[in-house]
């Protein structure tokens, strides 16, 4: 298979796991503090990315080699990604509303887009302006509009600030990739974003009345698929995505989080869906379509070996044979 399919379908799986964690973070904050159970997702998550890495270092026979340079990367993406991102859309959320949220933050992409064109030289053309037009567009008409949003500014403003940090993560992986596989970013990244989260979680048990309920076996349940399959998982399928294709183009599929979200809305809670869904939904589907389908004739059949000695710098460049 393609780089380019790879990727469409290691994004495409990330953005629906993240649109179906909605449910289950909703019941499971009923019981935890939202920084703790960011906290409690990290340590699950490292702790399985970890055994894999290791894992494959075993079956290979061999061991990897992180440079200080490195580390600073990884310390960066957890930074700015894992803590900052996260914490913002936490807050934003809770100052303003989910619908806010969910609308604003769809914004990614379109950053993704900007940075991808300034930090890695990926060039605009009218196929790629095009597709994240409609697929905008598209999300807008699904989330709706509502003329009480922006009501709450400081809440409204964090999430744009999660997502201009969420594309600044999806942009530095790419980088990252150039030097080191997407298992090993994601397994350091979250360890620096365990360790950032954890004197704000603790801030949260100090200042909130909030008590913390891990009795339930729903709840422990609910913190695992979070730490393992929406934690571990999806931040590396997503960060496997951004290796395998163009950054402008694999950021359009974080446009199926709120389409997914929708549908598992309806199926397990009861959510109405209506004509807006339907039409907004193949608005996304058609600008995604038009970027991963019509470029699969483009791409290469020959892709060029990464050299380990390629420094950060260096990447500053094209490096999918679509750009």
């Amino acid at each position: 298979m393609k780089s380019t399919g790879a990727g469409a379908i290691c994004l495409s799986l990330a953005a629906s796991i993240w649109g179906g964690m909605y449910v289950v973070s909703k019941y499971v904050m009923d019981y935890v503090p939202p920084i703790t159970l960011m906290w409690l997702r990290y340590a699950v998550a490292f702790c399985v990315l970890y055994a894999l890495v290791k894992l494959a270092q075993r079956k290979t026979a061999t061991s990897v080699h992180i440079e200080k340079k490195d580390w600073w990367m990884f310390a960066w993406i957890g930074f700015i990604g894992y803590f900052v991102s996260i914490c913002l859309q936490f807050i934003g959320t809770k100052w303003s509303d989910a619908h806010t949220g969910a609308l604003i933050t769809s914004a990614t992409p379109a950053f993704i887009v900007i940075f991808a064109r300034y930090i890695l030289s990926e060039a605009w053309d009218a196929r790629k302006i095009i597709s994240l037009l409609l697929a905008t567009i598209g999300v807008g008409i699904v989330v709706g509009w509502d003329s009480e949003m922006g009501a709450s500014f400081w809440g409204s403003l964090l999430l744009v600030g999660a997502a201009v940090t969420w594309a600044l993560l999806s942009v530095y992986v790419k980088v990252a990739s150039a030097r080191h596989s997407s298992l090993t970013i994601t397994t350091y990244a979250i360890l620096f974003a365990w360790g950032f989260t954890t004197p704000t979680m603790i801030w949260e048990l100090m200042t909130t009345d909030s008590p913390v309920h891990l009795q339930d076996s729903l709840i422990l349940l609910g913190i695992l698929y979070m730490g393992i399959v929406a934690t571990a998982g999806a931040f590396f399928l997503w960060n496997k995505g951004m290796e395998l294709m163009d950054a402008g183009i694999g950021s359009l599929f974080f446009f199926f989080q709120p389409l997914v979200g929708s549908v598992l809305g309806w199926l397990l809670l009861s959510e109405q869906l209506d004509s807006q869904f339907f039409i907004g939904g193949a608005l996304i589907v058609a600008g995604v379509l038009l970027v991963t389908v019509g470029r699969k004739k483009q791409d290469s059949p020959v892709e060029q070996p990464q050299s380990e000695d390629t420094s950060f710098v260096d990447i500053h460049k094209p490096s999918n044979p679509a750009s």
